[in-house]
């Protein structure tokens, strides 16, 4: 099972949750988040982190150039689009940043994955390649972060395993609902923020060892 712990602000919990061994932390270049993190800061913790956990960087409708500058300077390894970026975005950027791997994320509630069908049938016109789809709740106004639980029912029912990218489940998780999620979705990972916090923005790292080992039993 795939664990991206998401939201890491500075160095020092950066190296303490290395030492827990998820297979990625995310560094959100979104500024209104309460987990922003400037880029000076995101490039000192890429650089701690060992090859095999990657530095994903978080974009919320930043421009083209700037998602590609930051991914070069900080030594991000994965880019996850979070925004309103059409497929069109993904081609360009897979063009200047073609050794970075992108996740697209999806804000789903009931009405369905039409949308991501849509959106990802473009991409494969495209012939832009994601590593994986990462499923958070759909709150109006929202980028994600809230904390609401994805529907993981209509994930099971709908979501193409076998044709569409790798499924990565977000929203709401925390230790205590994490085995539910994996036994009803069945991802390939899972991503969390909010779940592992003692207040917004701040990891509890009690909570963190929790959901990686609840992760790693569950699958």
């Amino acid at each position: 099972m795939w664990v991206k712990i998401c939201g890491i602000r500075d160095v020092e919990t950066a190296e303490r949750i290395v030492s827990l061994r998820p297979d990625a932390v995310g560094l959100n270049f979104f500024e209104k988040s309460p987990r922003h993190v400037d880029r000076a800061v995101a490039a000192e913790i890429s650089i701690t982190l060992p090859t095999e956990i990657d530095a994903v960087g978080l974009f919320v409708n930043h421009e083209l150039n700037d998602v590609a500058d930051t991914a070069q300077q900080c030594g991000l390894t994965m880019i996850q689009l979070h925004g309103d970026e059409p497929p069109e975005f993904l081609a360009e950027l897979k063009a200047c940043s073609s050794k970075v791997k992108i996740l697209r994320a999806f804000r789903v509630d009931d009405s369905g994955l039409t949308q991501v069908a849509d959106y990802l049938a473009e991409c494969r016109k495209l012939g832009v390649c994601l590593t994986g789809c990462l499923i958070d709740a759909r709150v109006d106004g929202e980028y994600g972060g809230t904390g609401c639980t994805a529907p993981w029912d209509l994930l099971a029912d709908q979501y193409d395993s076998e044709r569409w990218p790798r499924l990565i489940v977000a929203g709401g998780l925390h230790p205590g609902n994490l085995a539910d999620a994996i036994r009803v979705t069945r991802p390939f990972g899972v991503d969390v923020a909010s779940g592992v916090e003692s207040e917004r923005g701040v990891k509890d790292l009690a909570l963190v060892e929790d959901f990686i080992q609840a992760a790693r039993q569950a699958d």
